[in-house]
């Protein structure tokens, strides 16, 4: 077993994260508008920038928050990755036995993304930790492995 690194794994969430706002921001942009954007303005050196953009509106919890923890648990049931995970050739896998996580662990493994991901802790100490798992890992029973198959090489007989 090759279990994924830390950098390896922030390339598979930058995707995701890409993947999911492709999908979530024009949608919300059709369900409530253009003028939902909320942009925070900072005045620095008489120089005004877009610091965020938010949208606002009755049921942004759900498209913000609650899709795309279906759209990530989805994935993990069926896949034992997320797109971003399956381009890097990354799955998800039961610690002790190797093999596909149960639905409760992949609940576990979501929630423990919020301890995880206070002060961004849980997620570096996939850097340091000998089986590279985050806090989020260790919650749920669960390793990320790199796909280390090797692929056979046929030879011709020269004969």
């Amino acid at each position: 077993m090759t279990y994924a690194g830390f950098w390896i794994r922030v390339l598979a969430s930058i995707i995701d994260t890409f993947i999911l706002l492709l999908i979530l921001a024009p949608l919300m942009t059709v369900i409530y508008g253009v003028d939902s954007i909320s942009t925070q303005i900072s005045n620095e050196n008489m120089s005004y920038y877009a610091s965020s953009y938010t949208f606002q509106g009755d049921g942004s919890l759900f498209l913000k928050y609650i899709l795309p923890a279906i759209i990530i648990i989805i994935f993990w049931v069926f896949k034992s990755a997320t797109p971003g995970k399956m381009l890097t050739k990354l799955s998800i896998v039961d610690a002790k036995t190797g093999k596909k996580p149960t639905l409760v662990q992949f609940l576990l493994r979501y929630a423990g993304y919020f301890l995880s991901s206070i002060f961004l802790l849980g997620f570096i100490w996939v850097a340091f930790d000998k089986r590279k798992q985050g806090f989020h890992d260790k919650i749920a029973g669960t390793v990320v492995l790199r796909d280390s198959k090797v692929q056979e090489v046929e030879f011709e007989d020269k004969e």
